[in-house]
This record gives structure tokens, sequence and C-alpha cells, in this order.
């Protein structure tokens, strides 16, 4: 029998349903859930084969409310704060098959969960990583002249998994410490005629993980150096690109159609204006389940056929007359394109960079503030294309 809780003003209650008092309604999920009000009246069990979470929002429930949550599916579900809420606890807020505890409300916005058993998942031994940075803007002329820009150089690629930039060894993963918050830093691409900015994991104990951002093309100047370096212009050389982030970029072409230089990318150097001005190739990686290039080289401009964007995601060179250069692809950490001179038409910006990190799915689920998470392959994936935090452990 069930006791009719909450209990309503007038209601009469028999004998029995006293006795029943404390058998409150199961309420099953099988995908990730928001509690809300009157969730302090059931028991809320969640039972799915992959990980999900049970969040807590802020006013929701008042003070002295009890919140009975259990997990019997073969994934992890974990407890979430909402915004605004802080939910402090001695064990942990992941809870394995068959585990499950309370949540007790202090105030709208604080709770303190006590795990009951089967916190289960551990920490994870190692944590594998992408850092790319933002990708360097291509090269504009500040007034017409017969100097088109260089493309800009890709973002510095660092990566444990598949490939890594400027043909170095595959990086080692770390082992995070549980409760050390982890700031994720995302670089953005620089504007016409500025470098990238840098992208970094950084936290208390790590040497913090950065990689540099693209050089800028050149503007009647050499390209600027960086994660990978910047095509030059109107015969001036390229940037050199940084050892095992990115390649140099291309030198610019001093006579004919003025061909600039191509950035560098993360996996090959931009080529020479005389050769056409393309950028360098990209790095492909797989952390994200599928075989994704990133950081390719913008292309240089020039008064005939400006050169193609690095695979990867860089922008094209501007072709002709008064063509402005083609911004690198989002997320990608490539360079822009460079602009003509005439007009003069400005670079393309470079692509902001990206940061993607993987931890084996038998291991506790993060609490990832800012990112994408999901999962494949028997793995956690954290895809953060904007700056954010990430947290293991209480």
């Amino acid at each position: 029998m069930t006791t009719p809780f909450p209990f309503v003003a007038g209601a009469i209650l028999t004998a029995r349903q006293l006795n029943d008092i404390q058998n409150l309604p199961i309420s099953d999920k099988t995908a990730s859930y928001v509690l809300i009000a009157g969730d302090e009246t059931k028991r809320t069990i969640m039972n799915a084969a992959g990980a999900t979470t049970i969040t807590v929002d802020d006013s929701i429930f008042t003070v002295g409310d009890v919140i009975q949550v259990a997990n019997k599916g073969a994934g992890t579900c974990t407890i979430t704060a909402g915004a605004g809420v802080t939910i402090n606890t001695s064990g942990s807020l992941a809870l394995a098959q068959y585990g499950g505890g309370y949540l007790l409300c202090l105030s709208a916005s604080t709770f303190t969960f006590f795990n009951l058993g089967g916190g289960g998942a551990s920490l994870p031994s190692v944590v594998d990583y992408l850092v790319v940075a933002g990708g360097g803007g291509g090269g504009s002329q500040g007034s017409s002249g017969a100097a088109n820009g260089g493309g800009g150089g890709a973002g510095g690629l660092r990566s444990t998994v598949t490939n890594t930039g400027g043909g170095g060894s595959l990086e080692t993963g770390f082992a995070p410490t549980s409760g050390v918050t982890y700031t994720i830093t995302v670089g953005a691409g620089g504007a016409s005629n500025t470098d990238g900015v840098n992208s970094s994991i950084a936290g208390t104990g790590l040497t913090t993980i950065t990689s540099t951002g693209g050089g800028r093309g050149g503007m009647n100047q050499t390209g600027a150096s960086g994660g990978s370096g910047g095509g030059g212009s109107l015969g001036f050389a390229a940037g050199a690109g940084t050892t095992d982030q990115g390649f140099a970029g291309g030198a610019g072409q001093s006579s004919g159609s003025y061909v600039s230089g191509g950035g560098g990318g993360a996996g090959a150097v931009g080529v020479a204006g005389a050769s056409g001005g393309t950028g360098g190739a990209g790095v492909a990686t797989s952390i994200t389940g599928s075989s994704v290039t990133r950081a390719g080289g913008g292309g240089g401009a020039s008064n005939a056929t400006g050169g193609a964007g690095g695979a990867g995601g860089g922008g094209a060179g501007g072709s002709g007359s008064g063509a402005a250069g083609a911004a690198g692809g989002a997320n990608t950490g490539s360079g822009g394109g460079g602009g003509n001179s005439v007009g003069p038409a400005a670079g393309g910006a470079g692509g902001k960079g990206v940061v993607v990190i993987r931890t084996s799915d038998t291991d506790s689920v993060a609490l990832a503030i800012g990112a994408t998470v999901t999962q494949a392959g028997g793995y956690y994936i954290y895809t953060f294309n904007d700056s954010g935090t990430i947290k293991w452990g209480v």
C-alpha cells in the first residue's frame, strides 16, 4: 500500500497508511534528469546503460527537504549541481550501478549529499588531451601597394592521441588529483595582422600544458613566429613554428603576381609564394571517436589566384585585386588567409582553438563547466569550444 504523501489539509489517514508512511513512490528515469519540486516525496531511481546525470537546480527545494536518489543502471549516474548550487559530500557524487544516497537541503542553493554506497567509479589513472591554440590572422597591408598579405599560421597543436603537431612524438597524458579544479583556456583566433592566442590546461600539481597561438601573416614584412609560423609577403621570409606544435610558414614572392607565402600548419610547412602560397596542412586526431583534421595554415594572397587554405580549416588567401582573405575554421585553430594589397583588403581572422579531454568510461565522470560531454568507444569525451573548468572527485 502507498501512503498519500505529501499530505494535504483535511486528510484523514488510516492506521495502515500511518504504518506505511515511509513507503515513498518510485520515480524511474532512463535519461539524464533535472530534479523538480515534489521529488522530495519520491525515490528517484536512474536506469540507463550509459552515463547520466541527476541535476539539482537553485530554489527548487526548501530547508530540511530530503531527496532520495539511486542508480540501478549499468551506466554511472553523477549527482550534478546546477547554476548557483553547491553540493558538499565526503564521498563521491558518482553512483555506480546499485549505488545510492540522499540529498539534504540546507538552503535554497546548498545541499549535502550522503553517499550510502556504490560510489564505485574510480578516479581516472590517465587523462588524454588535445590542446589547439588560436590561429594567426592573415596579413594585410595598411595602405594600397604591391605587398599582398601572407597566410596566418595555425595554432600550436599538442595531443596524446593519434598524432601531435610539428612532427613530434605523441605526448603523455596526466593523472588528475581528486578535488583539483583544472582551468581550461581556449585561445581566440587573431584578427587581421594579429597573432592567435594560447590555449592551455592548468591546475595545482600539473605542469601547465600550453599550445602557442599561431603567427600572423606578413604585411610587407616577415611572417610572425608562433605555434605555426605566418607566411611572408613581397619577398620576405616566413615565421618559424614551435617545436612539436607546428611548422614554419612559406616565404613571399617578390615579383610577378606577388604571391605571398602560406601560413604553416600543425602538419606541414606553408608553401612559398612562387609555388602558390598554399597553407600547410593540419593534423588529424581521433580523440573524439572519429578522425578530425585541425590546425591548417592560411593561404597567401595574390594578384592572380590566392593560395588555398591548408587541410584542417585554413582560410584561403585573397585572389586578385581587392580580395580579402578567408577566415580560418571555427574551433580548428587554423590560420586566416592573407588579404590583397589593393584597397587594401583585410586578412582573414584565425580560427579559435579547442581543448578536448578524454578518460575511460569505467572511471568517474568529471564535473565539467563549459564543455560538451559525450560518450563513445569506451570513453567520456569533454569538448571545450570555450574556456571552462573540469574536476574529478570532491
